[in-house]
């Protein structure tokens, strides 16, 4: 009963700025790493950027010294936040988290839906 719903995305032109967002719900008791994946039609699906429990971050090399990636754990809430935008950034970005749900000894990955982010002059 774990839903994760990103937000955020949309058209921009390129050297725009978006920020995405994804917050988790449901029986949650801890979410460990949460990161965010993109996929560009016909390409594979790959990681963005994570972020831990602790704040620690690992970045793409694609995005490293654009994006970054930062959480509210209050909140459930992981966040994305993509200055000068190129072109080449536009996919489906996906959210995901790794979560122990509340009356399990498992963790397990779980994905939103995704958000579509399209950079086009």
């Amino acid at each position: 009963q774990v839903q994760l719903v990103e937000s955020g995305g949309g058209l921009v032109q390129p050297g725009g700025s978006l920020r995405l967002s994804c917050a988790a719900s449901g029986r949650i008791l801890r979410i460990n790493d949460m990161g965010w994946y993109r996929q560009a039609p016909g390409n594979k699906r790959e990681l963005v950027a994570r972020i831990d429990s602790g704040g620690s971050t690992n970045y793409a090399d694609s995005v490293k010294g654009r994006f970054t990636i930062s959480r509210d754990n209050a909140k459930n809430t992981v966040y994305l936040q993509m200055p000068s935008l190129k072109p080449e950034d536009s996919a489906v970005y996906y959210c995901k988290a790794d979560i122990l749900m509340s009356g399990n000894s498992y963790w397990n990955n779980y994905w939103g839906q995704g958000t579509q982010v399209t950079v086009s002059s």
